[in-house]
């Protein structure tokens, strides 16, 4: 298969596609994130007011400072951490919960906050919601599934998961926000979703987040050895970020409750993502070998049936297009620096 071929793009929505509704007001949280930020400026281009709450643990206003002076007055930014407590005036019909750490090297530096923002941060977004009336939306992961024993991975595979495990403090933090979710949708009749995330790319990422793509990039924009795990046949199914968002809005607004796959089921070699990676950037950077970490799953691709059926919803960018424009963010802080 051709790098920019992907599975199922030609397939038309078939009838079971769900209608789709907007919203007003929403909040994000972790809104000054990598996905954050992309969910925040879609939703304002699409006429949605938009309350962004971030603690900047592992975000950073400036990845939405131009959305406060291209929207003065449809977006709001608020400094806050969602573990201690969070209180959002007026109407709100839609919260997105996407605060946490999200990759190895912050979640493994930074474990009680993964766990605490998978757990107290989802219960008081929950909280929100339900005190609203609003759809929630909680951002869950590929990372539910482990290392896992069926492949491709439906939403409907409970996963292999080392609970003691370093990676654990991720993983279980989702999937205990998950079973969060899905008791306060029982209980308390909040209109909630569950998105699981597959391997995102695009701008915003930040080049030390420990992360493939972006660890690539930088190395190979610096002519650096480009690092990968073990033997690099271990593999991935990258998703270029304006294809999640896209997707995500779609499970919001169809009033589903999940879980619902969100990546792109086009699977790579990590071997093969870095040497494609050097090739755009036009480095002569060799790989390099390197330990692979615990737990590191041998394999990631989502079955994105129930997304395509009831969304409409399938990836539409090809991954040398995205990995192009990835690069030119990255070479761009590159020169600014």
């Amino acid at each position: 298969m051709a790098l920019n071929d992907t599975p199922g793009a030609s397939a038309e929505p078939g009838p079971d596609v769900l209608p789709q509704r907007g919203f007003r007001r929403a909040v994000v949280t972790g809104g000054a994130g990598f996905l954050g930020s992309h969910l925040c400026e879609e939703l304002l281009a699409r006429g949605t007011e938009v309350v962004c709450l971030d603690s900047f643990l592992t975000g950073g206003p400036g990845n939405v400072a131009h959305l406060a002076e291209r929207y003065p007055t449809q977006f709001r930014m608020v400094r806050c951490d969602i573990t201690d407590f969070v209180h959002v005036p007026g109407e709100v019909d839609l919260v997105l919960h996407f605060a946490s750490p999200a990759s190895p090297i912050d979640y493994l530096q930074l474990p009680i906050e993964t766990l605490k923002v998978g757990s107290i941060g989802t219960l008081h977004a929950l909280g929100l919601a339900k005190e609203k009336g609003a759809r929630f939306l909680l951002a869950s992961t590929s990372e539910v599934y482990g290392d896992p024993q069926v492949h491709p991975q439906p939403e409907d595979y409970w996963g292999h998961v080392n609970p003691v495990g370093p990676r654990g403090v991720y993983d279980e933090a989702k999937r205990y926000g998950e079973a969060m979710t899905t008791a306060y949708r029982t209980t308390h009749d909040v209109d909630t979703a569950i998105v699981r995330i597959f391997n995102t790319y695009g701008p915003r990422m930040r080049p030390h987040d420990g992360r493939a793509i972006p660890t690539f990039v930088r190395q190979a924009l610096a002519g650096e050895p480009v690092t990968v795990a073990g033997d690099g046949l271990q593999t991935r199914s990258v998703c270029y970020v304006d294809d999640l968002v896209a997707g995500i809005l779609a499970l919001a607004g169809s009033g589903h409750p999940g879980p619902v796959n969100i990546g792109n089921p086009h699977e790579m070699t990590v071997r093969q993502i870095a040497e494609d990676v050097v090739a755009a950037t036009g480095s002569r950077s060799p790989v390099r070998f390197v330990e692979r970490p615990v737990d590191d799953p041998q394999v990631r691709r989502p079955d994105t049936a129930l997304a395509r059926r009831l969304l409409g919803w399938q990836p539409r960018v090809p991954w040398e297009q995205g990995l192009a424009s990835t690069v030119e963010w990255f070479a761009g802080l590159r020169q600014a620096a």
